[in-house]
């Protein structure tokens, strides 16, 4: 289906025409700030809640206080940090300590390379990761955490190291919105070797105790691809954004002749047999990949092409949408 998107462009350069929510712009994700709240990335939020707690199973720590020891409890200490269960056991007031709140840098990794560029109806998946890339950095560093970002692309692979500083966001988003116009044109890469490549920068970016968001369509859910993404996660907390779009899942009721420059098949929509096998077959992908990252703890959000990005995130907040 990508190469129908490809001629559509050229047909449209043609006649002066381009499409909207084809490509993204820097004023398009710098609109995203404005969505930026409400809801956190991080666990053991007090005011905020995570959006990534409860039901995703996630291991992330936050930035909340860290617990260190239970000691016998002294004049002038909070009696709210009394461990009930020591005192009671032992016969004496035991209260828990604690130690500052520490940093929780973050890495957003947003996938522009060539699987991404399609689109059936309102936006391709690019623009769906750009978008939700930004919205993200911005909530990060709302939360007075340094911000980083890596762009890989099928013509090579974009790091902006974190730094609490809007100014390395501008930075981050304005190669985002270079790769993204790079997408025309750019010959497609093999994903296992392009997220290998990813990774092993990215773990000489991070020591431990990194946020690591990745930003893709995983179109691939190879043996491969799980292993670079769970060495991540031993000593980080790794959050995934898998983009798709509708016609991923389900085939529109016509017949439809598709292909990759190389082979067509033509493909008869009306039958109902062939879209619930479309159907059910992606949906064991994905259930098959979310299985995966459970067994690493790395919740895993679903975004379509077709919501808003920010009306997802309030879903997937409340707990109402996978």
């Amino acid at each position: 289906m990508r190469h129908f998107i490809r001629d559509f462009l050229d047909m449209s350069k043609k006649n002066s025409i381009l499409p909207n929510n084809i490509f993204v712009s820097l004023q398009d994700l710098l609109r995203m700030e404005h969505f930026a709240h409400g809801f956190s990335f991080l666990a053991r939020k007090q005011k905020v809640r995570s959006i990534l707690g409860g039901k995703h199973a996630s291991k992330l720590r936050g930035r909340g206080l860290d617990f260190e020891e239970v000691r016998n409890y002294v004049a002038g200490d909070d009696i709210r940090n009394i461990d009930w269960k020591v005192t009671a056991r032992t016969q004496k007031t035991h209260t828990r300590v604690y130690s500052e709140e520490k940093e929780k840098p973050a890495l957003i990794v947003v996938d522009q390379t060539k699987s991404m560029f399609f689109g059936s109806q309102k936006r391709t998946k690019s623009v769906v990761a750009a978008e939700l890339a930004a919205l993200a950095a911005f909530r990060v560093l709302k939360e007075g955490d340094r911000v980083g970002g890596v762009v890989f692309a099928d013509n090579g692979i974009d790091i902006i190291f974190p730094k609490r500083d809007r100014k390395n966001i501008l930075r981050f988003l304005e190669k985002i919105v270079e790769r993204n116009h790079e997408l025309e044109k750019s010959s497609p890469v093999k994903f296992e070797e392009a997220l290998k490549e990813v990774t092993s920068k990215i773990r000489n970016i991070v020591s431990h105790d990194f946020l690591i968001m990745i930003i893709s369509d995983f179109h691939r859910y190879s043996p491969e691809v799980i292993k670079y993404i769970s060495r991540l996660a031993q000593h980080n907390d790794v959050i995934l954004a898998k983009v798709f779009d509708p016609m991923e899942r389900d085939i529109p009721t016509a017949k439809l002749i598709a292909g990759d420059r190389e082979k067509q098949i033509v493909m008869d929509g009306e039958d109902k047999r062939l879209r619930q096998k479309f159907r059910e077959g992606f949906e064991h992908d994905y259930a098959k990949f979310e299985t995966q990252m459970k067994k690493h703890r790395i919740p895993l959000m679903l975004i379509d092409t077709i919501t808003a990005v920010d009306e997802q995130l309030k879903e997937i907040y409340k707990g109402t949408k996978r």
